[in-house]
């Protein structure tokens, strides 16, 4: 999922998705939806060197820069009170070109590395606080052995983990990699809760072979969500959304979040206006068209994290720029506490009340 050394994001399509590619060029033409919506997420286009000064390499800072029994924590990021993130590896089956990581340095944790996190998270620091992990990267279900020993170091050094979350594009990008393995594997573990997290951005990538991997996971009584990026000219009509969700509803996919796509290098050309995403989700909620239990939040990736727009949401905007104020309700005292080594970005204001407000870069509809 990480660019290279150089920074350049390597494209990389595995060989499912490729001649998922080739069947709808041929069968629906180059110029379908359905092979435009693969298209647009996995080929690598030049606008990707158009680059502002205001794009950015992460999309946030939530690393816990702390030793603990005198090691660095290695993988964890955190910035909610009840849920810690652990990145054990950065490869994925496919990159998307929308990646928020795809300029994050390439990496794998040691086995050292995730014992030292996994005891992190079971310490007096974290454990009265934390009850959830989201274990993702890169992709998890890249490697079953070391999500096995993820799963194996925090059963036995944060006993106070009951809900693991697996953010995955498998079961997308190569559905063979969910199978009776890997469910063998998960069911010796469970005391967890599994939630697996993907990002189904168009209804052109539930096939015969994604939906069998969704109904393996289903079957073992695994929960499963998605949250997907709004992408331009992937998935920013309300008929190509319609489509999404029923499909969804049809699968027990629960919708989570649907994000507007967010401010980093290169991927200007993915991004539509804060406005439209809003007009869309009214649209989607408002429309009778599928059922109410299908329905995402519009949610903005701000440098704080994430923000569920609703009215009054935003305050004002920059005359002088493309950026919009976010009204927040996240605490700086409680932020600083939650993450070791946090520093405030400088598009945050705080308030008398210790609340923050954000500025967020615009996207645009031309």
């Amino acid at each position: 999922m990480a660019g290279t050394k150089t920074g350049q994001f390597k494209e990389i399509i595995s060989p499912y998705l490729k001649n998922l590619m080739n069947k709808y060029k041929s069968e629906k033409g180059e110029k379908s939806k359905e092979y435009q919506s693969l298209f647009q997420q996995y080929i690598y286009n030049p606008k990707e060197k158009k680059i502002t000064n205001s794009e950015r390499s992460r999309h946030y800072n939530s690393v816990v820069k702390i030793k603990f029994q005198g090691k660095n924590i290695v993988g964890v990021e955190r910035l909610y009170k009840r849920t810690i993130l652990l990145e054990p590896t950065t490869v994925c089956a496919a990159h998307c070109r929308w990646c928020l990581r795809g300029q994050y340095p390439v990496q794998t944790m040691t086995r050292e590395e995730i014992t030292t996190a996994a005891k992190y998270m079971g310490s007096d620091y974290v454990k009265n606080d934390v009850n959830e992990i989201l274990i993702t990267g890169g992709d998890p279900l890249m490697s079953q052995s070391l999500l096995e020993y993820c799963l194996s170091q925090i059963q036995i050094y944060a006993p106070n983990i009951d809900t693991v979350r697996i953010g995955t594009r498998v079961p997308l990008q190569d559905p063979s990699r969910v199978n009776d393995k890997l469910i063998d594997m998960l069911s010796l573990y469970d005391k967890f809760d599994f939630e697996f997290g993907i990002n189904v951005c168009h209804y052109s990538e539930f096939t015969k072979e994604s939906i069998d991997a969704i109904k393996k996971l289903r079957k073992a009584r695994y929960k499963i969500y998605n949250q997907h990026p709004l992408l331009k000219n992937v998935n920013d009509d309300i008929q190509t959304l319609i489509k999404l969700y029923d499909k969804m509803r049809e699968l027990k996919i629960e919708p989570h979040y649907l994000f507007h796509a967010i401010p980093m290098r290169g991927m200007s050309h993915h991004r539509t206006s804060v406005k439209k995403g809003l007009e869309l989700s009214m649209k989607l909620n408002s429309s009778g068209y599928f059922s109410g239990r299908s329905k995402p939040k519009y949610t903005l990736m701000t440098d704080l994290g994430k923000v569920v727009l609703y009215d009054g949401s935003i305050l004002k905007k920059d005359p002088d720029s493309k950026n919009i104020l976010i009204k927040t309700s996240y605490n700086i005292t409680e932020r600083q506490k939650w993450v070791p080594g946090w520093e405030k970005p400088d598009s945050v204001e705080v308030n008398s009340d210790n609340t923050m407000n954000v500025w967020y870069e615009d996207g645009s509809d031309e």
